[in-house]
């Protein structure tokens, strides 16, 4: 039975959209509950208006513990199928499409599937304490569902390495193998957290959602299919009237209307 206990919290605080993985006692483990909540939360920070930038969070020591491995047997032993999984993929998808920037603030512990939720997140501050592992290999399965968000984030060899061998690893390592973008103290990562959050926040809500795209796209396309395209969106761009009122702005040395 799905529990209707919150494991999610979300809130807005000014133009940011805070979600919250909130279930220690399972160390935010990927329940079903949890993941319905999560979707939901994603969701309505999409859609919330008053929202420009996402930030991904969690309470205790542990990030995300990966798959709930209990709830995976129960389901086992009464019906003969582990669910979940396909319940992870409509998450990534929902970070990976939200047309606002998604950043992961990691304090603890990422684990399994946990490290999916990262790669997905358009960046990702790390604390210095904050380790990660690929754990899939060591409990007899592959990262298959978060693969395609991780390997578009990370160089392959790392990729191979901590793929293959499940082994933990450091916020240092993470930053070098490109899963997170930043590894600060832990006292000072909120703090760094927001200070991103303001650097977001200068940048044009149009502008950004585009950019998302073609970060996704562009690396896809072959060079003359991605110039012609790449040339027909900076020339709607420019038409657009957010690009007049920010270059309006900028010449005349005064706040887009944007930054509020």
């Amino acid at each position: 039975m799905v529990s209707d206990e919150r494991q999610v919290e979300y809130r807005v605080a000014g133009r940011v959209g805070l979600v919250t993985l909130d279930s220690p006692p399972n160390r935010n483990a990927l329940s079903r509950s949890l993941l319905g909540q999560l979707l939901a939360a994603l969701r309505r920070a999409a859609e919330d208006s008053l929202v420009r930038v996402v930030v991904l969070g969690h309470t205790g020591n542990t990030f995300c513990a990966g798959a709930d491995l209990r709830e995976q047997e129960e389901a086992r032993a009464r019906t003969g199928r582990s669910p979940g999984a396909g319940a992870l993929a409509p998450i990534l998808e929902a970070i990976l499409d939200c047309p606002k920037p998604v950043v992961a603030e990691v304090a603890g512990a990422v684990r399994g599937g946990g490290m999916g939720l990262v790669a997905a997140c358009d960046l990702a501050v790390a604390a210095e304490p904050a380790t990660f592992a690929f754990s899939e290999v060591r409990v007899g399965v592959a990262p298959a569902v978060i693969a395609p968000a991780v390997l578009a984030r990370m160089t392959p060899s790392w990729a191979s390495e901590l793929f293959l061998t499940g082994r933990t690893f450091s916020a240092g390592e993470a930053l070098t193998a490109g899963l997170v973008s930043r590894v600060v103290p832990a006292a000072e990562l909120s703090g760094e957290v927001s200070g991103l959050v303001s650097e977001l926040l200068a940048g044009a809500p149009r502008a950004q959602a585009e950019t998302k795209r073609l970060l996704a796209r562009v690396p896809n396309l072959g060079r003359a299919q991605a110039l012609e395209e790449m040339v027909a969106l900076s020339e709607r761009l420019f038409s657009a009237e957010e690009a007049r009122e920010g270059i309006a702005a900028f010449r005349e040395r005064r706040p887009p209307p944007w930054s509020g």
